[in-house]
């Protein structure tokens, strides 16, 4: 074991030199070194104050003319337009509401039957609407191909082996309503997979940061396979968005999902959203169509007309209380020197600090970090591997460092660099060392 001295000091410099440590400021916090942000992002200040101005006036004053006067209706579209550059992608393009269970759910049937319409066009190929697919078309659920003949059976789905659960049920039940075979692999195999069977595959469902190692997926490299193969791809955020750069419209992604409660800040069960590529969108078919998606929502009609552009993703009515909670707490990346790239550089830095810390306080053997090391393949979280990790986590918790746990062994981190600090950090690693000490 490495002599730890020096390092508190060291976090006292970083922290002074840091950027982004007035941001601290704008969030609820206490003496607790709060970790856990991965999982629920800590309260933005002004938030409360917002809320009871959504509650008391906009609902107990205006009441039902809040719909149009307080802007209520337009909140998903609006709200999204406020996450797009969040996740590099252009305003039109994120619709917020519904669960990220649910936002998969569509996005994963949406590329099936875009991929099958397609037959051997591929994602911006030869399919459409005015081409092969559609109900009078050659398309549709036998998967036969285009306007050139018919193409290759899409009749696969490949989701991610080390997937957070939902997303695999969620697989699972799409593949069954679409008559698909699931195939778990993992994002290592993926490409080798497509290479040797992407003529059946009509889409991939895929992690941007695992949830509990913390391993950084190379999107664009992902993205880029299934394309060649002619499949569509879904990209879960959950890990990533608010974390670091995602470059939705650089790289051309399909279809993109995420929650907003985690990095975002947005509150427990605050809603998810659900990314659309503009191009696609005239395409994009729901399997959840409602009338807050309907070309006319107070036309009332009985047959289904889909809207224009991502209102396509809407369902059912917005929840509206937590949808302006997240919409104030978006406010922060407002600040002057909040940007993506500036928390992803504090992100490296902190978890470089982290490990450092760790290795210099814990006992060599005692724990082992499952994070890559290598800054390209890692998210903004640390990942430690470490016998009765559950029991180690609650005497954390009870020492005043929150992190969480993940069966059977891993002690999680998560590093929100608009609050975490480097004196965190360092007071983390330290309490951690106290505790496996016994």
């Amino acid at each position: 074991m490495s002599e730890p001295t020096g390092l508190a000091g060291e976090a006292e410099r970083l922290d002074a030199a840091d950027a982004l440590a007035a941001v601290r400021e704008r969030f609820v916090l206490d003496d607790v070194t709060y970790l856990d942000g991965n999982s629920l992002g800590a309260l933005p200040a002004h938030v409360p104050a917002r809320v009871a101005d959504v509650v008391r006036r906009q609902w107990g004053e205006l009441r039902i003319r809040s719909w149009e006067e307080s802007g209520w209706w337009t909140a998903p579209e609006r709200i999204g337009d406020r996450i797009a550059p969040l996740v590099g992608a252009a305003a039109g393009q994120v619709v917020v509401g519904d669960s990220t269970s649910v936002n998969v759910f569509k996005a994963l049937v949406a590329a099936v039957r875009m991929a099958r319409e397609d037959g051997d066009g591929g994602p911006g190929g030869t399919g459409g609407t005015d081409g092969a697919g559609g109900t009078d078309g050659a398309g549709g659920t036998d998967g036969a191909g285009g306007p050139g003949g018919p193409g290759p059976v899409r009749d696969e789905i490949l989701v991610d082996a080390t997937t957070f659960p939902t997303d695999g049920y969620i697989a699972e039940s799409a593949a069954r309503m679409t008559g698909c075979t699931l195939r778990p692999v993992t994002p290592a195999e993926v490409p080798s997979v497509l290479a040797d069977r992407g003529g059946r595959t009509a889409a991939v469902l895929l992690n941007h940061v695992d949830y509990r190692t913390g391993r950084l997926h190379d999107l664009p490299a992902l993205t880029a396979a299934a394309h060649q193969a002619g499949a569509y791809v879904v990209w879960d955020l959950c890990h990533s968005a608010g974390a670091l750069p995602v470059g939705l419209d650089e790289h051309r992604v399909d279809l993109a999902v995420g929650c907003t409660y985690k990095y975002l800040n947005g509150g427990p069960g605050s809603p998810a959203y659900l990314y659309v590529r503009r191009d696609l969108q005239h395409r994009f078919d729901s399997p959840l169509p409602g009338w807050n998606s309907h070309a006319e929502p107070f036309g009332m009609r009985s047959d289904y007309a889909p809207a224009s552009g991502a209102v396509r993703g809407r369902v059912g009515t917005p929840d509206i209380l937590s949808l302006l909670a997240l919409e104030a707490a978006l406010d922060v990346w407002d600040e002057e020197g909040v940007s993506v790239a500036a928390v992803r550089a504090k992100s490296l830095a902190l978890t470089d600090f982290f490990l450092r810390c760790v290795g210099a306080y814990v006992p060599d053997g005692r724990v082992e970090s499952v994070t890559p090391a290598a800054h390209a393949e890692r998210g903004s979280q640390v990942a430690l591997r470490c016998d009765d990790a559950g029991e180690v986590m609650k005497r954390l918790i009870e020492r005043g460092v929150v992190g969480d746990y993940r069966a059977p062994d891993v002690l999680r981190f998560g590093f929100t660099p608009l609050y975490v600090g480097f004196a965190d950090v360092e007071r983390a690693a330290r309490v951690l060392a106290r505790t496996l000490a016994g």
